[in-house]
């Protein structure tokens, strides 16, 4: 599955910023990666969630169902950030755009379509 390169501009927050950032201890922030409520990758070295995944010190709300859609056409976690952070022609916006101004159902939508 080729996906093109991420549109979206966004730091990457390491553990210890997630932590802070979080106001979480490590194992809960932990159980929020465990749990799909946030997703990351070690493509830049070490272990890092992108910092639009956060929104008003916590996860975005609707990012976990979404990363689940995801998972279940196929996407690894890497594939799934790339998606979200790349302009989708469908949604006319990337799809972390879309979902942190509240249309899910539509980014869903498209999703489940990527099988």
């Amino acid at each position: 599955m080729t996906i093109p390169s991420p549109v979206t501009e966004t730091a990457w927050l390491t553990m210890p910023d997630l932590v802070e950032v979080l106001g979480e201890p490590l194992g809960r922030v932990r159980r929020l990666l465990d749990e799909s409520q946030l997703i990351g990758s070690k493509r830049h070295g070490a272990f890092a969630v992108p910092a639009v995944f956060i929104m008003d010190g916590r996860p975005l709300p609707s990012l976990r169902g979404t990363i689940i859609v995801l998972h279940d056409v196929g996407f690894s976690d890497d594939e799934a950030i790339d998606w979200m952070l790349t302009l989708d022609d469908t949604i006319g916006v990337a799809p972390i755009e879309a979902l942190r101004a509240g249309r899910k159902s539509e980014v869903r939508r498209v999703a489940q379509t990527l099988a």
